[in-house]
């Protein structure tokens, strides 16, 4: 099953539910309106079964076109994201020639995002603003020292990120790309979380990138040198991972920065993400006001 947070256009209300379909519309349900919490509070409550079921019980309340799209998990603690983590991604480099021993790792913030269908911002200070798309692994079960065999268990479902990158504020300091990566809106996360059930397996999945609808980056999840079972044991060993907490995975080659010349975005730029059944993320640029 699919759930959104949103917002209601009309009322400004920030709550969450579930989607369906109807005639090819989309259309939500409220389940916060009687139920409160938050869709991690759920997750934290190990209770999704019981909102599934409840979700599925109520009617839509809302349409697309009356809802405004938010970062899927509002309270998760940490965002948590892995850096050239497939094959052809890291042979982009001029030290690829040899597969990393562990998997790069940087955080980012809460408001470095928006949700679907919102713009990503590109700032006054750098007009190098690239895409990134990614799958995220959303923390169901937390845990500490999670053994590689037990990784999977740990997963309530997975969304999608477009991880805009600030190219050459990530080159600001020798050892750290934290600068370049959380400029406020300057990423996307959505448009909905996919629970774990939905999923036969997470070591075939498709990943692609459009930009006005030009293909980009194409790749699966079985070219991962680090699987989701891998990335969640080894952060599990230095961090204590918590329900809620996101995990993007990587990104595929073919970032605008490895185009000769560059092809950063620029105001008026649609980027699609497009991942593992789960939908659609999509996003507009703008520059900063």
């Amino acid at each position: 099953m699919k759930f959104a947070t949103y917002k209601v256009k009309k009322t400004g209300r920030v709550t969450y539910g579930s989607i369906v379909e109807e005639k090819g519309t989309l259309k939500f349900t409220d389940v916060g309106k009687s139920w409160g919490n938050d869709l991690r509070r759920w997750i934290e409550m190990d209770q999704m079964d019981s909102l599934q079921d409840i979700a599925s019980k109520l009617k839509p309340s809302y349409s697309e076109k009356e809802i405004e799209y938010m970062v899927p998990i509002q309270s998760g603690q940490k965002i948590v994201c892995i850096g050239v983590n497939y094959a052809k991604r890291n042979a982009e480099y001029k030290d690829g020639s040899e597969t990393p021993k562990y998997p790069s790792v940087f955080l980012r913030y809460l408001d470095s995002f928006v949700g679907h269908g919102q713009n990503m911002v590109r700032p006054p200070e750098s007009h190098k603003l690239d895409y990134e798309g990614e799958i995220v692994i959303v923390i169901g079960k937390g845990g500490r020292r999670i053994p590689r065999a037990e990784a999977l268990a740990h997963i309530a479902g997975l969304t999608l990120m477009n991880e805009g990158t600030l190219r050459d504020w990530v080159r600001h300091a020798k050892f750290n790309v934290t600068q370049g990566k959380n400029f406020d809106k300057s990423g996307v996360i959505g448009p909905w979380m996919m629970t774990a059930d939905e999923f036969k397996g997470y070591d075939n999945l498709p990943i692609q990138t459009r930009v006005n609808g030009q293909l980009r980056q194409n790749d699966n999840t079985s070219n991962l040198m680090f699987p989701f079972d891998y990335i969640i044991s080894y952060l599990s060993s230095f961090m204590m991972l918590k329900p809620g907490d996101m995990i993007s995975t990587g990104t595929p080659n073919g970032a605008g920065a490895r185009y000769v010349p560059p092809r950063y975005l620029v105001p008026g730029d649609t980027v699609e993400v497009k991942a593992a059944g789960i939908g659609v993320l999509r996003n507009g640029v703008i520059d900063e006001l």
